[in-house]
């Protein structure tokens, strides 16, 4: 049996525009994927992202713009898509929980699970966040308000719900990620989940009464309720390997990165639904990587602060490359940063105009004053063994950053090695001798980039394939 590689994002909610936080998580997994892609093969790598299309929110987000529910999902999961297809995004799918053949799946889980004995109705009353699309307990309030949402009014709600017996699984859960049988990364967030666990968990409402824009549960037993959304959400990770053809044998992912704000959903939620349909341990998600957040300017990103920054923004001032790279340098992906355009122009100087794209003029220069040429049966040259596993450790656990800084240590080392030699200095005789080690750095260095950078890479690959080495235009401007 071949291997595999399954990575997920979260699926954005469409009562929202792209924004850089939703790039952040997508950008990482098309690194994943990528690189996987070079090891594996691309048959064996199945990249899933898409929108989360049901809810109270997502109806209220129709209502304000005048449409009706799915035409309005219509538009905004288009939004999406461009914005993907801007950053060069490679996903193998692009999933929607609007589509029936997912609609029919989950409904077949969730009577599946009400047959184990593991659902049963009841009636809950409790202070409702729109936002979070869940019940809030008091001891998660903070001044009386939801903590991510302290501007939306919190509803009292009473009303006949059915409920998931989440508390069944606690010791299971505790023994799944204690023992990293699902792991969660960074460790910080394991130990918070498992905290979490040991104070006790308590069942929880899978439907809702009120809400029309959902999945209705089936009949008869669960006749005039529609499912909890998160509940809905949440399998789109299974159902995408079940009705797209020759992808049943992704299941079970094997990286699902998400926020840290959605960990509880994933963390524990997520696996207590697949025990209750009768998965296996073996047939459990492998892991869960709980990215930081960013602020800009040391606030919080926030429609009404006006701050919120679009993918096309970063774009149209750095290029896709130059957005991508910035994004998974400023600071470790498990950990919140911030920033500013301002950071983001210094470090696009520093780093890419000043750093890689002056390396590639420098030696192309040097190559063409020594006409120097590429012998026709030169293989094109591959990191070593080392590098090419360090580099797989550090991806493994989403060190995009400290991936990025040795890279660019290899930058540093090249243009160390051009002023020792001084090869503008020498005869030609003397610069054909160095050319050929500068040029295998180079192609080294290109074949790193690739997941990360992959249109600069390529263009240094066809730049130093030869025969002839020649000059193009600068791969990063300066900003001025």
């Amino acid at each position: 049996m071949n291997q595999k590689f399954y990575v997920t994002t979260p699926i954005y909610y469409v009562n929202d525009v792209p924004h850089i936080g939703h790039a952040y998580a997508t950008i990482a997994a098309d690194v994943l994927a990528r690189y996987q892609k070079g090891v594996l093969g691309k048959k064996n790598v199945f990249f899933l992202t898409g929108t989360d299309e049901h809810g109270a929110k997502v109806a209220e987000a129709a209502q304000k713009a005048g449409k009706n529910p799915k035409e309005f999902c219509d538009e905004v999961s288009l939004r999406f898509k461009k914005a993907w297809k801007y950053l060069n995004i490679l996903n193998d799918y692009f999933f929607r929980t609007t589509d029936e053949r997912h609609i029919k799946r989950v409904q077949e889980i969730f009577q599946k699970i009400y047959e184990n004995s593991k659902i049963y109705s009841d009636t809950y009353e409790g202070l409702y966040c729109v936002g979070c699309e869940k019940y809030l307990k008091e001891k998660e309030l903070v001044n009386n308000c939801c903590p991510l949402h302290p501007n939306q009014k919190l509803t009292k709600q009473k009303e006949k719900n059915f409920f998931f017996k989440l508390k069944d699984y606690e010791k299971e859960l505790v023994d799944l990620i204690g023992h990293n049988k699902l792991e969660i990364l960074p460790a910080s967030r394991k130990h918070e989940i498992l905290s979490k666990i040991t104070l006790g968990l308590e069942d929880i409402s899978i439907s809702r009464e009120g809400v029309e824009w959902g999945i209705p549960l089936p009949s008869p037993w669960g006749k005039g309720q529609t499912l909890w959304v998160w509940t809905d959400a949440l399998f789109n990770y299974y159902t995408a390997t079940q009705f797209l053809e020759n992808k049943s044998r992704f299941w079970p992912p094997d990286i699902h990165l998400i926020g840290k704000d959605i960990l509880w959903f994933h963390a524990i939620v997520w696996p207590a639904l697949l025990l209750a349909a009768g998965f296996k341990e073996d047939d459990l998600p492998k892991k869960i990587f709980a990215h930081g957040f960013f602020t800009i300017n040391g606030q919080k990103i926030s429609k009404s602060l006006g701050n919120v920054i679009s993918p096309e923004e970063l774009i149209k001032k750095f290029g896709v490359d130059g957005t991508r790279y910035l994004l998974l340098s400023e600071f470790p992906f498990g950990s919140d940063g911030d920033i500013s355009i301002k950071k983001f122009e210094i470090r696009y100087n520093a780093d890419l105009a000043n750093g890689l794209g002056n390396l590639i003029a420098r030696i192309v220069k040097l190559c063409e004053k020594a006409d120097f040429k590429l012998s026709k049966n030169k293989k094109f040259y591959e990191p070593s063994l080392s590098d090419r596993t360090r580099l797989a450790l550090l991806l493994n656990n989403c060190q995009f950053d400290q991936v990025l800084k040795f890279i660019w240590e290899k930058i540093s080392e090249a243009d160390h090695y051009l002023d020792e030699k001084k090869p503008w200095l020498l005869k030609e005789s003397e610069l054909e001798k160095i050319l050929p080690e500068l040029v295998q750095k180079v192609q080294e260095i290109a074949s790193l980039l690739t997941p990360f950078l992959p249109k600069t890479a390529e263009k240094i690959k066809k730049q130093f394939q030869g025969p002839k080495i020649k000059s193009e235009k600068p791969l990063f401007p300066r900003l001025k």
